[in-house]
């Protein structure tokens, strides 16, 4: 017996997706669900978290307060590591396209971009120096030129890995903002 009301794929599931009359298109958001390695690396991260600040509050309890402020230290070192995976990808919004790193983020407004599309080409695996043969998908900007190109998704990152209809699915939500907003 399905219970719909309790998957998470329920508004995916819409044979058209229209803009709620309350979204704002100013906000930035993510035309994709993070993918289950990413949201997998990022709870097994916040479950060592939550060990290590057990562990802070034992040795905090028996030992020194100087070793219990260390120890939980490294643990919130871990929970922001776990929040900026969850935080990486690529978000859109009527003002452009920002992609975010786990170290770094590069927006780039819409009236800059001169070309959106999917290519296939060799990819990396996971971000590993592995490369494998997939889909990306590439931003060209205006005045620059083609030949270095960072991907702006792949079809083997964390987020579309064996997912290649999400992956279809976000490359044509991007490419409609492109188009949308490039124009406007």
């Amino acid at each position: 017996m399905p219970l719909p009301f309790l998957t998470a794929d329920r508004a995916f599931d819409a044979a058209e997706d229209v803009a709620l009359p309350y979204d704002d298109r100013d906000q930035w958001r993510r035309p994709y669900r993070p993918g289950p390695w990413r949201v997998g690396t990022a709870a097994l991260m916040l479950l060592l978290a939550s060990f290590v600040l057990f562990a802070a509050v034992i040795i905090g309890a028996t030992g020194s307060l100087s070793s219990a402020a260390t120890v939980f230290g490294v643990a919130l070192v871990v929970i922001v590591c776990a929040l900026r995976l969850l935080r990486m990808g690529v978000w859109v919004s009527a003002h452009g396209v920002r992609q975010v790193g786990f170290f770094t983020t590069r927006t780039v407004a819409w009236q800059q971009v001169a070309d959106v599309r999917t290519v296939q080409q060799p990819v990396r695996w996971l971000g590993l120096p592995r490369t494998v043969q997939g889909q990306a998908l590439l931003l060209h900007r205006q005045g620059r030129s083609a030949a270095a190109v960072p991907a702006l998704m792949t079809t083997h990152n964390a987020d579309f890995l064996a997912r290649p209809e999400a992956f279809d699915r976000a490359a044509d939500t991007v490419e409609a903002w492109a188009d949308e907003y490039r124009r406007g």
